[in-house]
Parts: C-alpha cells; structure tokens; sequence
C-alpha cells in the first residue's frame, strides 16, 4: 500500500532564516532572498562611494556591488578572519531585482522561525537603524534581529547617498 509523502518538514506558518554574526549580534534574513555564499575576496574597490559599499566582485561575469553590513550599521570596519564571507542576495521588487553581496562575519545556520514567534522591532534602544529591522526573535539564550533585507540593501538610498557623497566631494 502506498503511502503519500510529506513535501515539507517546514511547518505552514514558519518561514526559513539565514542566520549569520555581525560585530558580536546574530541576526536572520529570509533565505528566499538568498543566492548563494561565498569566500571572501576578490573586491575591486571603487572610489569617493560611502565607507560601507566596499567595492565590486566579478560574479560568474556579473558585476555585483559588495556592502559592508557592519559599516552600513554604522560601526567600524573588522578584521577579516577566515569566517568573513560575502551572502549573495537579491534585493528589489518585480522587473528591478539586484543582486548584492553582503560581508557579514561569519554565517551560522539556516533555521525554520514560527512566524507567531516573531515579535515587532522595539522603538528604541536598538544598534541599528529601526526601519532595518523585521521582528525580533527570541532563540534559546539570545535575540535574532530579523532584519528587513530590502531597507538595508536599498539600492534607491544607497544611489542617493552615493550621489550626495561625491557632490560633496566635488
């Protein structure tokens, strides 16, 4: 007798996270967004852009620009270790989708989250700019910032502060 498989261990109302570390806070992007990770290197820096766009990689012939999540957060550069590696996501809406690469410090997990678990952002106190983040999601002994991939990866904002920065510079 026949029976039916199950086409999902994922349950109906989770959703797949990566997770991964950045300066010393793990946080969760949708894996839907995400196209693949890969060593660090390879950036050709492009000058007078913002200290967090890093420069540009040369993707299986693909220009793809490259940002520095910890400086788009505003903290310092780090060290590279051999942890750092580049996410490849794609950010946008319908016919402008863009692939970025994102430098984070290491990468943890890919992780199911009930969506009922995910709490809003809190109004204050976070590190980061509040509009970057999702929900918060309390793991065993920790929050996961769920960040809100499009807001940080904006390519409409990140174009104007590019083009205010070499105004400025001009």
């Amino acid at each position: 007798m026949a029976q039916a498989l199950e086409t999902s261990a994922q349950p109906a109302d989770s959703e797949q996270y990566l997770t991964f570390m950045q300066s010393g806070d793990m946080y969760a992007i949708p894996l839907l967004g995400v196209k693949e990770i890969i060593e660090y290197g390879g950036i050709t820096p492009i000058p007078t852009l913002p200290q967090f766009i890093r420069g540009v990689i040369n993707l299986r012939g693909r220009v793809v620009p490259v940002i520095d999540l910890g400086c788009r957060f505003g903290k310092t550069e780090r060290e590279v270790t051999r942890r750092t590696c580049i996410i490849i996501v794609e950010v946008g809406s319908g016919e402008e989708n863009q692939d970025m690469g994102v430098i984070v410090d290491s990468v943890s997990a890919v992780i199911d989250i009930p969506m009922v678990n995910i709490q809003p952002p809190p109004a204050f106190g976070a590190k980061i700019r509040v509009d970057f983040i999702q929900g918060m999601w309390k793991s065993d002994d920790r929050f996961v910032i769920v960040m809100d991939i499009d807001r940080v990866l904006s390519v409409d904002e990140i174009t104007h502060l590019t083009e205010v920065l070499q105004e400025s510079v001009a």
